[in-house]
């Protein structure tokens, strides 16, 4: 199960259905879930500031995290878009099978 993680970007919510599904198309991650509505708020250039995003939780293994990083990173409109990779202790080890099968290569 180490090997398995749950990756969070959020994402303007207009661009939410296109990153998940180009993540899915490129075996990145095996599942996306789009939360459709949150706020965010952050300190950017030294202001406070808020936008209303939607956040992509990601299912992926630890050997496809980083071209999974690298694909976002060239395609997410932000220039420091949020990327946080959160290990699996546990989980149905029939799902977690599956989110192997659907990253490899």
């Amino acid at each position: 199960m180490e090997d398995i993680r749950v990756v969070f970007i959020s994402v303007p919510r207009e661009e939410a259905n296109n990153l998940a599904k180009g993540i899915v198309e490129e075996r990145l991650a095996a599942c996306v879930n789009i939360v459709p509505k949150i706020e965010s708020w952050f300190r950017w250039d030294n202001k406070v500031e808020h936008d209303e995003e939607a956040l992509l939780i990601i299912k992926t293994t630890q050997q496809r995290f980083d071209t999974l990083r690298d694909w976002v990173v060239a395609n997410h409109p932000y220039e420091l878009p949020e990327i946080i990779a959160l290990p699996i202790s546990e989980g149905l080890p029939q799902y977690l099978a599956w989110v192997r099968k659907e990253t490899e290569g």
